[in-house]
């Protein structure tokens, strides 16, 4: 079963209400999950909320980058949201934290997935220069599925045009794409995006989608992202 993430890009409980409400559809072969950042979790109810809710399929997107102990700290301070499937920790956090935060979650909730992110897919080639790196965004995305698979955590969260090599990396390992756009939108902020089908023709096991699906008439653009899946 495929995933499609809804990304509750809001500080507004009223809003990811009518998201959820009006996204609850069956999808033959794809099941429908909630991604929520840091805009909603950091918002004044947005850890209640998720704590409070009967949806299943949630992911907790918070990106978790630290010092071994402080990210395992961090996942442990989250134990009581018992809903959660998938959370996300930064792979630049390096070998050591990842292992803690895999650790420390397997005591909690064996269920519990953990997603590494690469590299952001609002970065390009020139972008990322401008902050250090000195290789190609393939080659790092490369070093981080390397690291991903040898401290065991489940799965990466890169770019759709990253998947094909990494599914020779991180066999059996999920892969899941953002900066996926439907056919003709605007690509916004995003540089390395792909159709919903493509991304899944490509390997993905798992997509996210944000402004695709939030803005404007979510019921309609629901019905838009089926008919591209087709």
């Amino acid at each position: 079963m495929r995933n499609i993430f809804i990304a509750c890009d809001t500080d507004s409980i009223k809003k990811v209400k009518k998201i959820m409400q009006y996204s609850q559809i069956k999808i033959s072969g794809y099941r429908i999950g909630y991604k929520f950042g840091l805009e909603f979790f950091y918002s004044k109810n947005g850890r209640k909320f998720i704590e409070k809710s009967k949806v299943k399929n949630l992911w907790l997107d918070l990106k978790i980058f630290d010092i071994p102990n402080t990210s395992s700290a961090a996942l442990k301070s989250l134990k009581d949201l018992k809903n959660i499937s998938y959370i996300t920790v930064h792979m630049s956090g390096g070998h050591e934290m990842l292992k803690a935060i895999k650790r420390i979650s397997k005591k909690f909730n064996q269920k519990f997935k953990i997603l590494g992110v690469t590299v952001l897919t609002s970065f390009s080639n020139s972008s990322i220069k401008k902050v250090g790196h000195t290789r190609p965004i393939k080659n790092l995305v490369r070093k981080q599925a390397l690291l991903a698979r040898d401290a065991g955590i489940d799965g990466i969260v890169c770019s759709a045009h990253e998947i094909k090599f990494i599914k020779k990396i991180c066999k059996g390992m999920e892969i899941v794409t953002p900066g996926i756009r439907l056919k003709g939108e605007k690509l916004n902020d995003q540089k390395r995006v792909m159709s919903p089908k493509d991304a899944f023709e490509n390997g993905a096991t798992s997509i996210v989608m944000g402004r695709s699906l939030i803005k404007g008439n979510i019921k309609n653009n629901i019905q838009n992202l089926v008919k591209s899946l087709k």
